[in-house]
């Protein structure tokens, strides 16, 4: 029993001085705790509603209200025409659009059924299945408002689902996919691969050779960034044979797009391995890096409108969130560069960010 305990007490003064290692056992599952309890939230609130009424009447206005006030919906614009919803659901301004026809209120003040069109954006198959649900629910509540019955229904619903009509899982689920794989793949070959050099010493004669911080990061970016692409396209490849995925954009649109996502999620494998010591611990911080934001708070499975605010703060840091966002709109949408401007530009921002983070680091040990 002595021994043991002095093996307990040699164990803690070991913990209590690797102060990386006391972080990662205390503070991850603190960490897991919190981000699944309030991120896993299937409730979907807050969608943005666009709203064409062409009848303009007392009957369209209460219906309008009535999906505002059901608190699934935000009303965040008033449409002109089709062109006008196809291209603010292409930027993913709004999410659903109502449309009511003229003499809409004239049919329903007459119990001869109004009917009203809502078109749902269909990339996240999980969402567009359950904003349709909220859109029957409302009418339905609506049209036994107006006839005071509770089984008479004079408004019907058509609801259309754009980019994936079948609402399948997969389309919505193969980008973030590919977006989870790319990121694993890109951050922790890089990192376990110079950590290793530190683990054998061979850094240390990479230290006194004539080469400066900046061509040593280039240098080792090159060979994992061609691996990583490669990897990625592949995956592209056999999700268009094995689960029909679309391609209804740029083929270079999408290469550009795959290219700076790694090259910003192996600026971060490098500037993991400026941190880390040991292979496990580069892993570990990869994968903290990597799995948990790319998982739960890029909108690849849990919409990201459906989380606290503070969350939701958090997601503007998380690469994957923009790369999702291009990857469905060349993919599922068809969107041009343009319209992807401000996600694309994200993705340069932190790839320049963590690659020059990785180059000062090393700089700094190499002085």
């Amino acid at each position: 029993m002595t021994k043991a305990l002095a093996v307990g007490r040699k164990e803690l003064r070991q913990i209590w001085r690797d102060r990386r290692t006391l972080l990662i056992v205390l503070f991850v599952p603190v960490f897991l705790l919190t981000l699944y309890g309030y991120a896993l939230n299937f409730d979907i609130r807050d969608i943005p509603l666009g709203v064409q009424d062409r009848d303009g009447s007392v009957e369209s206005r209460e219906l309008v209200s009535a999906f505002v006030n059901s608190g699934y919906f935000d009303f965040v614009a008033r449409l002109r025409g089709e062109g006008e919803i196809e291209t603010l659901m292409n930027r993913g301004v709004i999410r659903a659009a109502l449309v009511i026809p003229e003499r809409y209120g004239e049919r329903v003040r007459t119990a001869q059924g109004g009917s009203v069109q809502v078109i749902v954006n269909g990339d996240n198959a999980s969402t567009g299945a359950t904003v349709v649900g909220y859109v029957t629910r409302i009418v339905r509540s609506a049209a036994a408002g107006v006839t005071g019955a509770r089984f008479v229904v004079p408004i019907s619903v058509e609801p259309r689902i754009w980019y994936n009509p079948e609402l399948r899982s997969t389309i919505f689920l193969v980008p973030g996919l590919v977006a989870f794989i790319a990121m694993i793949v890109g951050v922790t070959s890089t990192a376990l691969s110079i950590v290793r050099e530190k683990e054998t010493g061979t850094m240390e004669q990479v230290r006194m050779a004539p080469i400066g911080a900046f061509q040593f990061i280039i240098g080792k970016t090159i060979p994992y960034l061609l691996l990583s692409f490669a990897s990625s396209m592949f995956t592209v490849l056999m999700s268009m044979v094995l689960f029909d995925l679309p391609m209804r954009g740029s083929w270079w649109a999408l290469l550009l797009a795959v290219g700076l996502f790694l090259v910003g999620a192996i600026g971060t494998g490098l500037f993991v391995s400026t941190v880390a010591e040991t292979q496990q611990i580069a892993f570990l911080m990869g994968l903290l890096l990597t799995f948990l934001p790319t998982f739960i708070l890029s909108g690849f499975i849990f919409p990201i409108s459906s989380m606290p605010r503070a969350l939701q703060i958090i997601t503007y840091v998380v690469p994957a969130r923009y790369f999702l966002v291009v990857l469905r709109g060349i993919v599922l949408k068809g969107s041009s560069l343009g319209v992807l401007a401000a996600p694309m530009g994200a993705l340069v921002i932190y790839a320049v960010v963590f690659l020059m983070l990785a180059s000062v680091r090393l700089a700094r040990r190499h002085g």
